[in-house]
Order: C-alpha cells, then sequence, then structure tokens
C-alpha cells in the first residue's frame, strides 16, 4: 500500500511504444498487471506465500483512489517548520501577510497577539536559560571532554536542585513553625506535650551537653560524630518535641505535618524520578531501534547554526566529534562480536562465567566482613574503657571505616575486571554500577539491620517497659539519625581526600617522574561509573537520614555543591579524556534508573521505623504514640464521620487491597498488550516506508526505460 503512493500519485504517466500507463487520475485506478509489477507488491505476495493475485491488486486500487482524497487535504504548516530555503520562507510570510489584509480588525488583533505572546514566551525561556546552575562550566565538559561524562555533573546538579527542594519542604513544614512561634512571630506559642500512659522510665532521656571549659577536640568529635552540642539542635529528632503549634488562632498539627512532609519529599522524589525514567526509556528506545537513523541525524542536523560564538562552535564541534566516536566505537564491537566464532564465543563465555565467580567472592566477603565488624562494634564500643575516648571512638566508627573501605576497594576489582569480560563501553557501565549498588547499598541495609537488632531486638525484660530498648537508646530515632549523619560527612571526607592525596599527587608523578613504573599508571581516565555510584550512595543515604534528621538535605545540597567544583578541578588538571567514548542518552537513563532503585531500597527501613518500631517516649513528635504510623488513625478516628471513618479503613483493608492489585494487573497487562501491538504497526510503518523507496526506484528505473527506448 505504501508502494502504491508512488506508483499511483497524480503526474505519474509513464509512456513505452503504444502503451500509455497513466498512473492515477481523479476518477481512475492504475492496471493491475503494471500495480503487480512493483516491489511491494511481490514482497507481500511472497509474504502470504503466492497465492493472492487480483484480489491484492484491488485493494491497490481501492486505495489508490482514495488516495488524491487524503493529498487535497490542506496541512497547516507555519514557515519555519517547511523544508524551504530563508528565500522561500519570505515568501511564505509575505503571502500569508496579504492574506490578513482582508480580515477583520477582530481577527487581525488576534493574530497579532498570538504571535507576539509567543515571542514573549520564547524570549523568556532563552533568558531562563542563563539561570540553569553551572550550564556554561557543563557545556565546556562536555566540548572537552565528551557527553558521556557531561552526563554526570548533569546528573550532580539535578540531585542540588532535588536535595534543595527537599529541604524547602522539610524547612518549611517542620523547623519554620518551631522558629515562628519561638519567637513569637503572629501572635504564636508552643503546646509542648506531656508523656501519657507511659512509665518515667522511659521518659528518662539526657543527651551529652558540654559545660564550661571545653577543648577543640571535643566540638571537632562533635561535629564529626553529631553529639553534643549538635544532638539538641534542629538537626536532630529529638529536637522537635512539641505536640501543636499555635499560629494565633489556628492550630498547626506537628506530628501529622512531620510526617506528610516525609511523605511529601519521597513522592516528589519518586516521581520526578520516576518521569526522568520515562522520557529517558523512550529515547532509548528510539535510539536503539535505528541506530542510523541517530547517526545520520547528528551529521545532516547535529550543528546548531545558531552558534556565533568562536569558543561555542569549538565546544559543539568537539561534542559532534565525541559523539561520532562512540556511534563509531560501538558499531566496531558490535562487528567484533558479530564476527565472533564458536571457539572464541566459548572462551569469552568461560572467562565471564569465571569473573562473576570471582565478583560474588568479592561482594560475599565484603558482606561478612561488614557484619563480623558491624557485631564486634556493638559488642564493644559501650564496654570500651572511657578513659581512653581514642579507641572507643575508633570502635565506634569502625563499621563506617569497613564500609568506606569496601565501597573503595570492590568498585577498583570491578572496574579492572570489567575490561576482560570485553562488553560495550555503555554495557561496562551499567553492569559495574549494578555490581557495586549491591555492595553500597547493602552495606546501609547492614548498618540498619544492626541498630534495629540492638533496639528492637533485645531479649528478656529490657524492651518490656517501653517496646525497645531504652537503656541504650533513650531517643533512638536520634541515633539513628547520627549515624546517618556521620555516613555523609565520612563519605564527603573520603572524596575531598581522594582529590588531595591521591589525584593531584598522580598527576604531578605522572608529569615529573620519568620512572617506568610510574609511567604504566599514566594519567587518569575520569571513571563515571564510579563517581555515579558516590552521589547515588549519598543520596540514598539522605532519603533514609531525612525522616530523622530533618535539616539533612540541607548538609547534602551543600555537599553536592562543593563536590561538584571539586569533580570539576579534579577532571581539568588530573584527567585525560576517555578512550573508549561513552554515550550520554543511554548514561542518562541509566543512573536515573539506578537512582529509582536506591529510592524504592530507601522506603523499606523508612517503613519498618514508620509503622513497625515502637516510636521513642523520652523524645520527639511521636512519642505519645506507639508508633509513628498511629497518626493517621488517630486523626481519623477524632476529626472524620463515621461513614468516612468507615470508607477510608475499608481502602486500607485486605478486602479493597486484593481486587486493587487483580484489577492493576489486568491493567498492566492490558498495557503491554496494547504496547506489543503499536511495536508491530511500527514495524510495519517501517517496512512500508522502505518498500515505498524501492517503489520509487522501480519507477524512475521505467521512466527512464520509457524514455531511452520510446
Amino acid at each position: 500500500m505504501s508502494g502504491l503512493g508512488a506508483a499511483a500519485g497524480p503526474g505519474w504517466q509513464l509512456d513505452t511504444g503504444g502503451l500509455s500507463i497513466l498512473a492515477e487520475e481523479q476518477h481512475g485506478a492504475a492496471p493491475v498487471d503494471f500495480l503487480q509489477e512493483l516491489p511491494s507488491y511481490q514482497s507481500t505476495r511472497r509474504r502470504r506465500g503466492g497465492t493472492q493475485e487480483l484480489g491484492a491488486a484491488g485493494s491497490y486500487g481501492t486505495a489508490a483512489r482514495a488516495l488524491p482524497k487524503e493529498r487535497d487535504k490542506p496541512t497547516v504548516r507555519i514557515a519555519r517548520e517547511q523544508p524551504l530555503c530563508m528565500a522561500g520562507k519570505r515568501r511564505i510570510r509575505a503571502t500569508e501577510k496579504a492574506d490578513t489584509e482582508d480580515l477583520s480588525r477582530w481577527e487581525k488583533w488576534r493574530i497579532t497577539s498570538n504571535k507576539s505572546w509567543k515571542k514573549t514566551l520564547s524570549e523568556i525561556k532563552d533568558l531562563t536559560s542563563y539561570l540553569v546552575l553551572w550550564q556554561r562550566d557543563i557545556r565546556s565538559i562536555e566540548g572537552k571532554f565528551g557527553a558521556g561524562v557531561q552526563s554526570y555533573f548533569s546528573f550532580l546538579r539535578f540531585l542540588v536542585l532535588l536535595n534543595f527542594i527537599i529541604f524547602i519542604i522539610m524547612f518549611s513544614f517542620v523547623t519554620l513553625p518551631i522558629i515562628i512561634s519561638k519567637y513569637g512571630i503572629f501572635n504564636s506559642t508552643v503546646a509542648y506535650m506531656s508523656p501519657k500512659n507511659i512509665d518515667d522510665i522511659c521518659t528518662i532521656y539526657e543527651p551529652s551537653t558540654n559545660e564550661g571549659l571545653v577543648y577543640f577536640y571535643t566540638y571537632l568529635n562533635d561535629l564529626l560524630s553529631g553529639t553534643g552540642f549538635l544532638e539538641v539542635t534542629s538537626l536532630f529528632y529529638g529536637y522537635y518535641s512539641i505536640d501543636a503549634v499555635w499560629i494565633s488562632i489556628m492550630k498547626y498539627n506537628f506530628p501529622l505535618a512531620y510526617l506528610l512532609a516525609t511523605f511529601a519529599y519521597l513522592a516528589l522524589s519518586f516521581c520526578w524520578l520516576l518521569k526522568g525514567s520515562v522520557e529517558g526509556f523512550k529515547n532509548h528506545l528510539v535510539h536503539d531501534a535505528d541506530p542510523f537513523q541517530s547517526y545520520c541525524n547528528k551529521v545532516f542536523a547535529g550543528w546548531d547554526f545558531c552558534i556565533t560564538d568562536p569558543s561555542a562552535a569549538r565546544l559543539k564541534y568537539r561534542s559532534l566529534k565525541y559523539e561520532l566516536q562512540t556511534d563509531l566505537q560501538e558499531e566496531k564491537l558490535k562487528r567484533k562480536i558479530a564476527e565472533r566464532t564458536t571457539k572464541e564465543k566459548q572462551r569469552i563465555y568461560s572467562l565471564r562465567i569465571f569473573i562473576n565467580i570471582i565478583v560474588l567472592a568479592v561482594l560475599l566477603g565484603c558482606f561478612y566482613s561488614i557484619y563480623r565488624v558491624t557485631v564486634f562494634s556493638q559488642e564493644n564500643s559501650s564496654g570500651a574503657d572511657n578513659d581512653n575516648s581514642l579507641v572507643n571512638l575508633f570502635v565506634q566508627y569502625l563499621p563506617s571505616v569497613v564500609i568506606t573501605a569496601a565501597n573503595f576497594i570492590a568498585p577498583l576489582i570491578f572496574s579492572f575486571l570489567i575490561r576482560l569480560e570485553d562488553y560495550t563501553p555503555a554495557f561496562e557501565i551499567k553492569l559495574t554500577l549494578l555490581r557495586c549498588v549491591f555492595l553500597r547499598l547493602a552495606s546501609i541495609g547492614v548498618l540498619l539491620l544492626s541498630l534495629w537488632s540492638q533496639i528492637a531486638g533485645c531479649g528478656g525484660d529490657k524492651c518490656k517497659p517501653c517496646g525497645y530498648n531504652y537503656k541504650l537508646y533513650p531517643c533512638w530515632e536520634t541515633d539513628v539519625g547520627q549515624e546517618m549523619y556521620k555516613l555523609m560527612i565520612f563519605d564527603f571526607i573520603v572524596i575531598l581526600a581522594m582529590a588531595l592525596f591521591v589525584d593531584f599527587p598522580r598527576k604531578l608523578l605522572v608529569t615529573h617522574c620519568s620512572c617506568k613504573l610510574v609511567q604504566m599508571f599514566g594519567y587518569k581516565e575520569f571513571e563515571i561509573s564510579g563517581n555515579v555510584l558516590e552521589i547515588i550512595y549519598g543520596q540514598t543515604i539522605c532519603w533514609i537520614g531525612t525522616f530523622f534528621s530533618p535539616l539533612l538535605p540541607a548538609i547534602a545540597t551543600i555537599k553536592y555543591f562543593i563536590i561538584f567544583y571539586i569533580k570539576k578541578i579534579v577532571l581539568i588538571h588530573t584527567c585525560k579524556s576517555a578512550a573508549r567514548p561513552i554515550r550520554a542518552s543511554s548514561s542518562n537513563f541509566f543512573f536515573l534508573v539506578v537512582l529509582l532503585i536506591g529510592l524504592l531500597l530507601a522506603f523499606v527501613p523508612l517503613a519498618v521505623s514508620i509503622a513497625h518500631i515502637p516510636s521513642s517516649k523520652a523524645c520527639g513528635v511521636f512519642r505519645n504514640v506507639n508508633t509513628s504510623w498511629e497518626v493517621i488513625p488517630n486523626l481519623i478516628l477524632d476529626k472524620f464521620s463515621k461513614g468516612w471513618q468507615q470508607f477510608l479503613f475499608g481502602i486500607a483493608s485486605e478486602a479493597f487491597a486484593v481486587p486493587f492489585f487483580v484489577i492493576l494487573c489486568i491493567i498492566v497487562f492490558y498495557v503491554v498488550a496494547l504496547a506489543r501491538a503499536h511495536k508491530r504497526v511500527i514495524e510495519q510503518l517501517r517496512e512500508q516506508l522502505v518498500l515505498e523507496s524501492r517503489d520509487k526506484a522501480f519507477l524512475i528505473r521505467k521512466i527512464t526505460e520509457a524514455q531511452k527506448y520510446p
């Protein structure tokens, strides 16, 4: 049918001797015998087994008669979108301007105002582009080191913006009401909660505050560990021990606001990441479906003709160069993979199996080391000699040190092993990230499990009065927040120390030392997978710790802001361009997917802490409820009528959840089937486009033969 578009279009007329073939007139179809010679018809006939003859040709004639009607429909396209030169577009605009002279004043005003509004929006969009954070720096990095490295810095900018918005949410709904009430703004007051039906032994909480003459070492220790003067500030959960804030005559339910703010930042992060992942998935599918089209777009439509600055032109040139290098490198590797013999395939698959066994052994060794060190720290930190504070501090930090060491050593092993497996550069990043993600997120899980085992898993009568180990953890939410705070600070210190004591000394040694051993290592390449994993690991810590430390997103924002400049300086002054360029489109999509996995895994400890572990009775906004989640049912029982109570509790029951899950599965199956049907239609349309080009070539050949042999 698509081939008929070339054969049956108006104006195609072929004269061969006494034979005159008119492809299409207003009231007639092309001859059947001639249509059966088209390549599209022959291809359709072979596909159907060669059994259909005239019926198919008849359908051609029917479709041919329908084509002129479709072509007679006017298509409204603005001059900018038409494939014409500037002179042709100016003529079209002059014609459109002349046509508007006969219109009424209202129509002229509407057209003029519409154009002015579009122009204003375009100018505002251009102005806002200058306000994008680090835009010039990221473009410069893209031009010098390729779009793969640029994707890392764009990803880092995204996390800075995300954490800043999370900080705004937590500060506005959690910290700001206390500040307003503390200074009496808007006639506001604070209603402090008193323990209800709680044993007095559960309400004892005496944070260690420094009084009198304090050594500088003590302040430094408090700053690094979140204890001392930081423990009683608004940074941690234990500071927020109020029930409500009265602003004039309005009551602000603080426990409900605290819980809803937590749900809000998690929902915002999930929707934002899901939106970016879906958009990246679409682009990823389009690119993988037709790599040749992507190559043609870069060659024929990749240049931005609005560039007038020579430096910007050089950056754009380098960016296109790296993109084309990536395409050619991947095509070269795909051709190499396709040309492998059976013996080479057996060798490479055997090598990959052996390397994966080594990777699994490394992961198990890291998990076991973290577990043993965590158990050792739990058993010995509380029993350490108080006089030897340095040893006790080291024992407390031992899990963090081992986790950081494992997260530093294991990725180096993975990066070395992945090069032996002979994958494409894009797949190397994905596989290395997946391996390292399991390690990093499992380390956080081991730490939280060890804390939960101490908090809620105590045996005997230790937990009986309060429901948790109140002797060791009178305010366990603050303790968990301090652990997340220490992990984030320690992670930043490691990144800064690597830049100062590893990257720059390596650059100096390679530059000024001619030793063969030093020159063998050479300049460092910017490892995208390892650097992305660092910030994903830190962001997962931020998501988990924000519930226990509401101002932790502010620390994360400052941390990533500083890391951007650290990584930029390291990249420009100590790194060389990658020998194997990385594609940015697939990398951006995969970065968001891995970050989304980190967010989903962060839901688990937060859900356990909110709905399962009893809340502290000595501090915090949830001291009068058994668990943090009970704020929602209590609100429904107090504020809603019986009908609404039955409706809301019915939605939360299993009787509603099971049918809802079944209906959701049916919808998912329907969407999957619809997507497969659309995919088949797209494949058929692509085949029709190919057949149409063959039909046009066939008709051109026939016309040439007719002109050569009249």
